[in-house]
């Protein structure tokens, strides 16, 4: 996000502009003014303020926290841009501070690149950026560097955000999807399929009035807590795309164990419930924004359970099943009826354009 500090006069017709125009990409006076009156104002810090192309650390700093870096990226274009619950904005910020907390990380820089259409209200990125400034605050995470294209309208659907982040995993942390044993107990800390349900409401497609909110938020205290009383958790993923059949299928899969649920354990919204039985949806496979699916050994299950439930984040926490032996890369649910039957990873899509 290059630039240079500058006062110089700014012509009346460019204060006037209201919207994203093709001169904001042009690498010019245009793309300067927005960088230095939007993005820079919203998401202002030390490594930031000094416009290099490139942010720069003490690799002495980093060392101190932790023996390895944990890189992740995503790219969101959810539709629409603003929700019951959030907005893509704290969703990127959200989505790539999750990415890296699950992994045992504690996430400290994200960088940010936006693909802006021709026409974009410049109060819209306004509202996003300050989204964005607000949920990295609350994580204690900087926006620290980042790029903006502009693209002719009807090229790309108002605004989409790639970012990326890097956090630090502290000694003696080793969270892998192959590492679910036998006997481990599979955790999530609260209602599935919030996010999905939120999405599809706010499409207004559907003649459907819910109070359903997005559950976007944070995980990174969650996972810090959850870590400080079992440093040894198994596995640890949160369940967006696909929801929680998804991540647990992989789980399954990459330890060659099944993984057995009870349906009547799991938390669901009785809104979100209605909500799937009209349209002929799975629950399952809803995407979520602010749920994780823990899977740690047995004897550490009350100590984590008590953990999460004193955050706002974990508050629903709940034991929804455990690891077997057999069937082999399985998933199991025991169905309220009394059945069983076996949920298999998600084929094509049930809702487009959710994050």
């Amino acid at each position: 996000m290059s630039s240079h500090t500058s006062k110089s006069f700014i012509p009346p017709v460019a204060r006037k502009l209201q919207t994203i125009t093709l001169a904001h990409g042009s690498g010019g006076k245009a793309m300067h003014d927005l960088i230095e009156d939007v993005i820079v104002k919203s998401f202002d810090n030390p490594a930031l303020a000094l416009l290099e192309d490139q942010a720069r650390f003490d690799l002495k700093d980093l060392v101190s926290l932790g023996d390895r870096l944990a890189f992740t990226t995503d790219s969101y274009v959810v539709d629409p841009l603003f929700f019951p619950g959030g907005d893509i904005g704290n969703l990127a910020v959200n989505g790539t501070i999750n990415d890296l907390a699950v992994g045992g990380a504690v996430p400290l820089y994200l960088s940010c690149g936006f693909i802006l259409e021709e026409g974009l209200p410049l109060e819209t990125l306004r509202q996003i950026t300050a989204s964005m400034k607000k949920e990295a605050d609350k994580s204690q995470v900087s926006i620290v560097t980042g790029d903006t294209k502009v693209v002719h309208r009807g090229a790309a659907d108002k605004l989409f955000i790639n970012t990326a982040g890097i956090g630090i995993i502290p000694k003696g942390i080793n969270i892998a999807a192959t590492r679910a044993e036998p006997g481990d107990m599979v955790l999530i800390n609260g209602f599935i399929g919030d996010h999905g349900a939120a999405i599809l409401e706010a499409r207004g497609d559907l003649a459907l009035r819910s109070s359903i909110k997005s559950d976007c938020q944070s995980l990174s205290s969650l996972v810090q807590a959850m870590l400080d009383v079992c440093p040894d958790i198994h596995c640890l993923r949160d369940a967006t795309r696909g929801g929680i059949a998804t991540v647990l299928n992989e789980f399954a899969q990459s330890s060659n164990v099944c993984i057995k649920l009870n349906e009547k354990d799991i938390p669901l919204r009785h809104e979100v419930r209605g909500m799937c039985e009209i349209l002929g949806l799975d629950p399952l496979y809803l995407a979520n924004e602010g749920k994780l699916l823990a899977i740690v050994p047995r004897e550490y299950v009350e100590r984590v359970m008590e953990a999460m439930r004193l955050l706002p984040e974990g508050q629903y926490s709940a034991v929804i099943g455990e690891v077997v032996v057999a069937p082999e890369k399985r998933v199991l649910l025991k169905t309220n009826f009394g059945g069983e039957r076996i949920v298999d990873m998600m084929v094509g899509e049930q809702l487009p354009r959710i994050c």
